[in-house]
């Protein structure tokens, strides 16, 4: 018990599983391109210095930020469902699929159905994105060995902050000297050729792939105590709605949402009315802590893998200690960032990179506990998770516009970032108090009680 059985070797060399962890990684980047080139651009379209610039009001252009999310909330759970009834493969397609379509037809759209056409674009771009985090956890679930799961869940989730960071770099440039649609146009244009080489190269698992060899297949299966035909069951909804450690999961997912949607959108209005600094003019600088929490990740998840293979900790302890890092961590640099002197450019800038960096742990905690509790139905999992965190996300800077009445107020910036750290304290505690990596009766819910006692270990991660 705890340790792999040593005839399952990993093969020599990379593996289809490699190419697959590949493909989920620009599909990460794409996805989130995507989703936030609209806040790029938004501000060249309505440049009163620009020849055919939009004449939409700031409270036009905050509907349409926020149209996305109307769409993304929506789909979660369904999403999940979806996920684990049809597979990932099929959902993440779409999703890439028809959001790099509905890229290519926003700019015509805009000068054709103004603001009110840009809206149903992006509010069908945020339904069809609903599918790519539970069925990234779906294909992750399928095809990432249980000892590689720390390094290469990292990759491919850390995509999405790659994603935003290339976007906030690159959509600058592209504006200045090409013009604003072109943003969309290169999103679009490479998010079809994505979505041309997953057709062709991706599968749902490993055991639909053409190109896998049996040597690597075998690893995957028996890392994953999948050795035989893949099951499908029944969505146990009662035994997840009433598992305590699942409100763990959720509890910590949200608290993720509230620090991190905070900081993205509130953090520019705080850089430049209390520091007097605009950040958001300068894509270089405000991609800087996306880029940190970017490099930051692939330590910290090969150091789980490490962690876990040396058994120097249990697969539980271990996502504990790497989400206290990712929560508690930001927790204590939010309040060092609301003491930073006005006009302290680089201590600031320094700061947020710190901030946002460390929250990579995150990436190793909970998020891949969805997957430790029931791979079988971790799509659904977070599908709920996302749901609620994403409700989150949109009442957190709701609640910061009903604290800060002066944004010039360092004071009312400070209880905006102290109520963020005790949210991310108090959310990491009840994780740490009350969630588990062990495998859950209820993964497998049509055997009996007397075959899963006897196919599942008691309180063990044995797979470890």
């Amino acid at each position: 018990m705890g340790v792999i059985e040593p005839e399952n070797l990993r093969p020599k060399g990379l593996g289809v599983r490699h190419g697959q962890t590949l493909l989920l990684f620009f599909a990460m980047l794409l996805a989130f391109t995507m989703r936030v080139n609209m806040s790029m651009a938004i501000v060249d379209m309505t440049d009163e210095d620009k020849p055919g610039h939009f004449t939409w009001s700031h409270t036009v252009q905050s509907v349409i930020l926020s149209s996305f999310f109307w769409g993304y909330v929506v789909l979660q759970i369904p999403a999940g469902e979806l996920a684990s009834r049809f597979g990932g493969k099929f959902l993440i397609t779409t999703a890439i699929a028809v959001n790099s379509v509905l890229s290519l037809f926003i700019p015509i759209g805009a000068s054709l159905g103004g603001w009110k056409l840009v809206c149903c674009c992006r509010v069908l771009q945020g339904l069809t994105q609903a599918f790519v985090y539970p069925s990234m956890h779906h294909l992750v679930s399928q095809w990432i060995p249980l000892e590689e799961k720390g390094l290469l869940s990292t990759i491919i989730y850390a995509g999405g902050q790659l994603g935003i960071a290339l976007q906030l770099i690159a959509a600058g440039f592209l504006a200045t000297s090409l013009g604003w649609p072109v943003i969309f146009y290169v999103n679009g244009t490479l998010g079809l050729i994505w979505t041309a080489a997953y057709l062709f190269f991706g599968s749902g698992c490993p055991e639909q792939s053409k190109l896998i060899s049996d040597e690597e297949l075998q690893y995957i299966q028996t890392s994953l105590g999948r050795v035989g035909e893949h099951k499908r069951f029944p969505t146990p909804w009662k035994s997840i709605v009433t598992s305590l450690p699942f409100w763990a999961v959720i509890v910590a997912h949200c608290g993720q949402n509230w620090g991190f949607f905070t900081l993205m959108t509130e953090m520019p209005t705080y850089m430049a009315k209390v520091l007097g600094m605009h950040l958001t003019s300068n894509g270089v600088l405000s991609s800087l802590p996306y880029l940190a929490m970017y490099v930051l990740s692939f330590p910290m998840g090969a150091m789980t893998d490490l962690i876990i293979k040396k058994n120097w900790l249990s697969v539980t302890a271990t996502r504990k200690l790497f989400n206290t890092i990712g929560l508690w961590g930001p927790a204590i640099a939010l309040i060092g960032l609301s003491y930073t002197p006005a006009g302290n450019m680089v201590l600031a800038v320094a700061m947020l990179t710190i901030t946002v960096g460390i929250n990579a742990g995150q990436y190793t905690g909970y998020m891949l506990v969805h997957i430790d509790l029931a791979p079988n139905f971790s799509a659904c999992l977070m599908g709920v998770t996302n749901c609620l965190a994403n409700i989150v996300s949109i009442i957190a800077p709701l609640v910061c516009g009903i604290i800060v009445t002066d944004e010039k107020d360092p004071a009312e910036w400070r209880k905006v970032f102290f109520v963020a750290s005790g949210i991310y304290f108090f959310c990491n505690l009840f994780f740490i108090l009350f969630s588990t990596s062990e495998r859950q009766p209820w993964n497998e819910p049509k055997k009996h009680d007397d075959d899963v006692e006897m196919k599942t270990p008691e309180k063990s991660e044995v797979k470890y």
